[in-house]
């Protein structure tokens, strides 16, 4: 059986420090008769509890980044980055910012 990774407890870890506090104040708030501010407090809550798992699974994970940093694609988007044509709607390629980035 295997379990949680140590991303996976960094990113609760990270989601509690931050809604913890939240959680507090809404408890309290909701215990003192303010319904409107607990509830808003408790949903804030909720929202920032899962943020850091939704912004590792946007920006990928470990394997991901040692992927990029190796060069190595997924194989869908390589072909179209490899060659420049992927713009950002400016017409200068992802990838040519990125090299001169590279170069400073």
């Amino acid at each position: 059986m295997k379990g949680p990774g140590i991303l996976w407890m960094l990113q609760t870890a990270a989601g509690f420090s931050m809604a913890g506090p939240l959680f507090y104040l809404g408890s309290s708030h909701l215990f003192s008769g303010r319904y409107v501010w607990g509830a808003g407090f408790l949903l804030c809550g909720l929202l920032v509890l899962y943020f850091p798992s939704y912004l590792v699974n946007r920006i990928g994970g470990p394997r991901t980044w040692i992927r990029r940093r190796l060069g190595r694609g997924d194989g869908a988007n390589e072909d179209a980055t490899e060659s420049g044509d992927a713009t950002d709607g400016s017409g200068i390629g992802v990838r040519s910012r990125l090299e001169k980035l590279r170069g400073r």
